[in-house]
């Protein structure tokens, strides 16, 4: 039997899939990669005037990480697990960018620099919000990761029975044919 299918008369079912954590855990991932996401492009967007010499490397830092998180969101809504490790991977990325670059958008709060479209330390607090915002990031993906999403097993077609998760207990009822 091919993997992936069920045999005639059933079939598959991902009993993880309907739990109530697994339910939650893949709302907030979708959630956290969207945030980070906007949070990115603002300050980018808000920082552009500013940016010199690296502006085309800003424009595409941009728009990989956006394009990125977005495309891990989406795979992410469709219950694709093996995602999950590699959006942990780029939170670690960006918290380190997050990190070094932080206190140089506060560093700009001087006469003679610069603005860009937001204040300087308004931008670098949002560089800050960003890094708790990827490390919640890194352990809600991590956890998600290891609720197995991925497991299947068979159950007849048409039966309407919860095989395992969620299961109501069995009050003695005759179940139809």
């Amino acid at each position: 039997m091919p993997v992936g299918e069920a045999r005639p008369g059933f079939e598959l079912w991902r009993p993880n899939r309907v739990k109530p954590q697994s339910i939650t855990m893949k709302f907030v991932v979708v959630t956290l990669l969207l945030v980070s996401a906007a949070l990115a492009a603002i300050v980018t967007i808000a920082g552009w005037p500013i940016l010199q010499g690296g502006a085309a490397m800003g424009l595409i830092c941009l728009i990989f990480y956006v394009f990125l998180y977005v495309l891990f969101a989406v795979l992410i809504a469709r219950w694709r697990r093996g995602v999950l490790p590699v959006a942990s991977a780029w939170a670690v990325l960006l918290v380190i960018f997050c990190a070094i670059a932080a206190n140089t958008w506060f560093a700009r709060d001087k006469v003679g620099f610069d603005e860009g479209l937001l204040p300087s330390p308004l931008i670098g607090l949002l560089v800050v919000i960003l890094i708790p915002i990827q490390l919640a990031l890194m352990l809600v993906a991590m956890i998600a990761f290891n609720q197995e999403w991925h497991v299947e097993e068979e159950r007849p077609i048409g039966s309407g029975e919860d095989y395992g998760a969620g299961a109501a207990p069995d009050d003695g009822a005759a179940t139809p044919a």
